[in-house]
């Protein structure tokens, strides 16, 4: 299976958009029904070339009697209903329409709540990260699954952001490259109620080791190779290694004990979540943007010992292929019988608009495990790189 990503304003407002993204010779089309703030570029839209999305909102109608104490904003850039409308027309162009749903990366609701909120070691608040250790975030997500799943009714869902976000967020302006703080150890929640969860001297720990001048960078916080502003997103994900030296150094005996309380807190998420979804909407597929780095924080949860309640683990391909190679490899062997990996593949700058080379990309990813290709993104790519999108999936025989 062969799955483009994009936006609801990628279609609504542009009668060629489903038979443009059907020509890629993809199957399915991820449409965005819940996500973060951005500013994206439309290069083939009628209405606009640039489109400036202020915060995160939801993209279907949103009911109040379905909401607790957190309730999504709906978008004032394109209509309401805009997942529906486009939904409607991807459809009619024989596609399948699944929803890609963003949980926890939530700035909007992070400013108005800033209790649920993670927060470092130091105190400090990531205002776009809820965190789900707190019930009204676990409950907000749950909502958002049963919403997507009973309005949006599409063919499958997607989950991203199944867990804490972290230290990396890209958003705009971002002035931190230059303090060389190691990503790992400043993406551990200390928020009221994480802290309590962790053996004691847990913070001192982590502040003692941001603090001392030789302590390791982890390749979480090695500065990632910058795109042209218009495509900058403020969620690239940052997280490559299946550890974290340095926070395990830094945290010595008491690293195992919190490593399990971090893994628990993705699982225990993922685990409502998926048991909602299948409560909801039985027979559709749920897939999984998964990380087998038990540390790992964003868009691509920690997932290190698989997750037999999803269809699809999905593993994110937006660095050296060789380590996304092994990346997609360890989630295949997390694999229960019948579950499928999934290859999220850059199609974006910094990768040239070449179908040779990103054929040969595939060609990587598929030999180590994947199945389907998640091309990213559809919406964003100018009409070079569709062409090269669409001739790369010919070339590699997928």
């Amino acid at each position: 299976m062969n799955i483009a990503y994009a936006y609801p304003w990628d279609i609504v407002g542009d009668p060629a958009a489903p038979e443009r993204l059907a020509a890629l010779g993809v199957d399915t089309v991820a449409l965005a029904a819940s996500y973060h703030s951005t500013r994206a570029a439309t290069p083939r839209h009628p209405g606009h070339r640039v489109l400036d999305v202020p915060h995160s909102a939801f993209y279907l109608p949103v009911r109040p009697e379905a909401w607790g104490r957190l309730v999504p904003a709906a978008p004032t850039w394109t209509t309401p209903d805009a997942y529906l409308l486009a939904s409607e027309a991807l459809r009619a162009a024989g596609l399948k329409v699944y929803a890609w749903t963003v949980l926890t990366h939530n700035a909007r609701l992070g400013q108005a709540y800033p209790d649920l909120v993670v927060r470092n070691a130091f105190g400090d608040r990531y205002p776009y990260a809820l965190c789900p250790s707190w019930e009204d975030v676990a409950d907000y997500c749950e909502r958002l699954v049963r919403e997507v799943l009973t309005v949006g009714e599409p063919d499958g869902l997607i989950l991203e952001g199944c867990g804490a976000m972290g230290f990396g967020h890209q958003s705009v302006h971002e002035k931190t490259a230059g303090a060389d703080f190691d990503a790992d150890l400043m993406s551990l929640c200390f928020c009221a109620r994480c802290a309590d969860r962790y053996p004691a001297g847990t913070r001192e720990r982590v502040r003692a080791a941001v603090d001392t001048d030789s302590a390791p960078q982890s390749a979480q916080s090695a500065p990632a190779a910058r795109t042209p502003a218009r495509l900058q997103e403020p969620h690239r994900p940052l997280t490559v290694d299946t550890g974290s030296g340095a926070l395990e150094a830094a945290l010595g005996p008491l690293a195992d004990e919190v490593r399990a309380v971090r893994v628990e807190l993705s699982a225990s998420l993922r685990r409502r979540l998926t048991a909602t979804a299948r409560q909801v909407a039985p027979d559709v597929p749920i897939t999984l943007h998964a990380d087998p780095n038990p540390w790992a924080t964003g868009p691509f949860a920690a997932l290190p010992e698989g997750e037999q309640a999803a269809d699809v683990l999905v593993g994110n391909c937006w660095g050296d292929p060789a380590k996304d190679a092994a990346r997609l490899s360890r989630l295949g062997e997390l694999c229960a019988p019948g579950q499928r990996v999934g290859a999220y593949v850059l199609a974006l700058p910094p990768r040239p608009a070449d179908a040779q080379a990103l054929a040969e990309l595939l060609r990587t990813y598929v030999k180590a495990g994947a199945s389907e290709i998640h091309l990213y993104h559809a919406g964003l790519a100018s009409p070079q790189r569709l062409t090269a999108m669409a001739d790369a999936l010919r070339l590699a025989n997928l």
